[in-house]
């Protein structure tokens, strides 16, 4: 954690007083960067940083090739013209050295500039220079765009949580604003609504939504819900990796392709604060930037997206996919990809706690609720440890509540090590959660170790659970075969179950409803990794394709 000693002698600070650089230790996160990490990604929202030792250097992609621009050693900051000018990040930024940055978002910069305005106009004479000078980037900066939504809701509460997730995963810019912030009223047009309300949404022509559906927000943001045709080469149901890279591909190979998610692209990848061991990132990618890209490239592609709108059921004989409101959307094929959901803890309290501490997965956007807590993670899968090293940037501490007796059973020996780097990561092991306190929301909670009847109480600011995941395919009819715990059977597993009635072979992907195909968590089958999940949504084209031609030539 920082403290004001650590930035007492940084340059742009020197005129701050002692409180203020105890404000800016309390709200700033405090991140290690190892020799090419990144700190900050072209596109990305405005932010502080300052390089409190070590070195950043400013980079663009030219042609296929990232090139460095400028250098940022210790003792300079970076966000200025961003923070100036109002513009996401015109570069990305990485380590060129082991370094320590300090980030403060763009909230508590307005803030502290506001409290001191000697640093601001620094800070912006900076920014002007960067710009003019004669080293500097003129141009490269574009205007931002203003937030589409802005969010009334409290810190504390589910469905507030929900409508984060559902804004940010469909890329959608909001403000949020909390009942209990001093600036809410300027921030919201009109009287402030009342808290009994629940979350309140105003869109940016200042319409109104009080806590409505997903569906609601999406058509009024205009985001795509209805379907174009009413028959497709294939309908892809999910948009998680599996999903998206089946959009990729199938539009790409000029299929008549449709992607039906219920939510918002991304799927359970898609609250994973960091991937580091997918191919071609050596850094690392969040599950929700590489979602994004994802769907971008889907979208260039041709393929069609349709959000909030759910698949209820097939129906078999007329090779129909039947989505909510009894919506038919004819399949020549289709590839069911929905994934799985996190397994629920049963634990006394968890229910009325749940979004309000207690959590399912690990999004980056819950990061800033966690700024200086003390916070646990049920789980030793490399979805938990991927989460701890993240908010180990932002947290007091972290500690990872483990059953077993070791990590190296379940998690990648890469995140072992680095857990063990982190000063405020503590791994307990033989350890699980009995119990859970906090009325409003969750303040502290119960650990029992194995094989003791002792209760030791620890305050807990937030709690993450990583504890596995089950298929939810209850709405498959009976034609598409599943294992006992409704995983969807493919390939070689359909003909062991005695479930295929063609004379051929079932193709890997392919269920026992010839024409249909399973990929990514929902498939029964050992491997449960993002990048397993892509490979197969690609081949579950290649599949498409083989089907499609045998059904053409009379094969079939």
């Amino acid at each position: 954690m920082l403290t004001t000693d650590d930035l007492r002698d940084f340059p742009f600070f020197s005129d701050l007083s002692t409180e203020q650089l105890a404000d800016i230790a309390k709200h700033a996160a405090d991140i290690s960067l190892e020799t090419g990490q990144y700190a900050a990604h072209r596109g990305e929202d405005p932010a502080f940083f300052a390089v409190l030792s070590g070195q950043l250097e400013l980079t663009r992609v030219v042609d296929g090739v990232e090139q460095a621009m400028f250098k940022r050693p210790a003792g300079q900051m970076y966000g200025e013209v961003q923070l100036t000018y109002g513009v996401q990040f015109i570069a990305s930024v990485r380590a060129t050295e082991p370094t320590r940055v300090l980030r403060l978002d763009a909230k508590q910069y307005a803030r502290l500039a506001a409290d001191a305005p000697e640093f601001a106009r620094k800070v912006r004479e900076l920014a002007e220079y960067r710009i003019t000078g004669p080293t500097g980037y003129q141009g490269m900066a574009a205007e931002q765009r203003p937030p589409q939504v802005t969010l009334y809701g409290s810190r504390w509460g589910d469905a507030c949580l929900g409508f984060r997730e559902f804004l940010n995963r469909n890329q959608i810019s909001f403000d949020w604003v909390t009942p209990d912030e001093a600036d809410a009223a300027s921030r919201w047009k009109g009287p402030l609504p009342a808290d009994a309300d629940g979350p309140v949404l105003q869109t940016a022509d200042g319409t109104t939504l009080a806590n409505p559906s997903f569906r609601e927000l999406a058509e009024r943001l205009g985001l795509h819900t209805e379907p174009e045709e009413a028959e497709y080469d294939t309908v892809i149901i999910g948009g998680g990796p599996a999903g998206l890279a089946a959009a990729v591909y199938g539009a790409s190979e000029g299929l008549r392709t449709i992607l039906v998610e219920c939510q918002a692209p991304g799927g359970q990848a898609g609250t994973s604060s960091r991937i580091e061991n997918y191919l071609g990132f050596p850094h690392g990618i969040s599950g929700d930037e590489l979602a994004n890209r994802a769907l971008h490239q889907a979208g260039r592609l041709g393929a069609e997206i349709v959000v909030t709108r759910r698949a209820v059921r097939v129906d078999a004989e007329r090779r129909a996919v039947i989505l909510d409101g009894d919506q038919s959307l004819i399949a020549r094929t289709a590839i069911i990809a929905t994934g799985v959901g996190w397994r629920r803890l049963v634990v006394e309290g968890f229910d009325r706690l749940t979004g309000k501490g207690i959590y399912y997965g690990a999004a980056r956007s819950e990061a800033p609720l966690m700024q200086g807590l003390d916070i646990h993670l049920i789980g030793a899968g490399n979805s938990a440890g991927q989460a701890a090293l993240f908010f180990a940037n932002h947290a007091r501490s972290v500690t990872l509540l483990v059953r077993g007796d070791s990590l190296e059973k379940s998690m990648s020996q890469y995140l072992i090590d680095q857990l063990r780097s982190k000063s405020n990561i503590k791994v307990a092991l033989g350890c699980e959660v009995r119990g859970v306190h906090g009325t409003d929301h969750l303040a502290a909670i119960d650990i029992v170790e194995r094989g003791g009847d002792a209760t030791r109480q620890e305050t807990c600011g937030g709690l993450f659970v990583f504890i596995g995941a089950d298929a939810e395919t209850g709405w498959l009819p009976a034609e598409i075969a599943r294992d006992p715990r409704g995983f969807v059977l493919t390939g070689p597993d359909v003909r062991a179950a005695g479930q295929w009635s063609l004379d051929r072979d079932p193709y890997l992907l392919e269920t026992s409803l010839p024409g249909f195909f399973a990929c990514g968590d929902v498939r029964f089958g050992p491997v449960k990794r993002v990048a397993a999940a892509v490979g197969e949504g690609s081949m579950a084209i290649a599949f498409v394709h083989q089907y499609l031609r045998e059904v053409a030539s009379g094969r079939q």
